[in-house]
């Protein structure tokens, strides 16, 4: 394998990483009304799983509301049973085929409980991301038997750290981001 393909696929890999761990932070609520926050919950509708963005229209008409308007009436019900399940901490309001969610205020114990949350997604995103930099390595050390010249070497070699040290800050910086976000009242 050259060199171009192992960065290819790693840059590939680590990207995913980082989208991954920006779409989790993007999940937890800030206090702030946000679709995000509900739209890949699950609901059993039809027969199947669907994702409530597929099911109904999401908007938030003030900064602590949620508000959700199933396409079809009969889908209120198991919607309503889906945002109970998934225990985000907030009791929709059924009135007739509209359902509110009004956000609460978090309390400081909420807000430092969802800080840890968000550390851990940083974690499992930067436990992603080394994983990547091995496969490559790994990959690199494959190709260094197969003849790769040792200069390409480590020049692949410096490239790889950098990468890997780009997207542990891009996750590093989203981090405090977040945090400063949950933390601000």
């Amino acid at each position: 394998m050259e060199p171009d393909e192992i960065f290819d696929r790693m840059n590939n890999d680590m990207k995913r990483s980082v989208d991954h761990v920006i779409h989790e932070f993007n999940s937890l609520h800030t206090g702030k009304a946000n679709p995000s926050m509900v739209e890949s919950v699950s609901v059993d509708v039809y027969g199947s799983s669907m994702k409530m963005r597929d099911v109904a229209a999401i908007t938030t008409p003030d900064a602590r509301t949620i508000q959700i308007q199933p396409w079809d009436k009969s889908t209120v019900a198991p919607i309503e049973k889906a945002l109970i399940e998934a225990k985000l901490g907030i009791t929709p309001i059924v009135t007739g085929e509209l359902i509110r969610m009004p956000i609460p205020e978090l309390s400081g114990e909420r807000r430092e409980e969802l800080c840890k949350m968000a550390q851990g997604y940083a974690e499992q995103g930067r436990i992603g991301i080394r994983a990547s930099r091995k496969d490559a390595m790994d990959a690199l050390k494959l190709a260094q038997k197969d003849g790769l010249p040792e200069d390409d070497f480590k020049r692949a070699e410096k490239e790889v750290q950098k990468t890997t040290d780009d997207s542990v800050n891009e996750i590093n910086k989203a981090l405090s981001s977040k945090e400063a976000d949950l933390r601000t009242v």
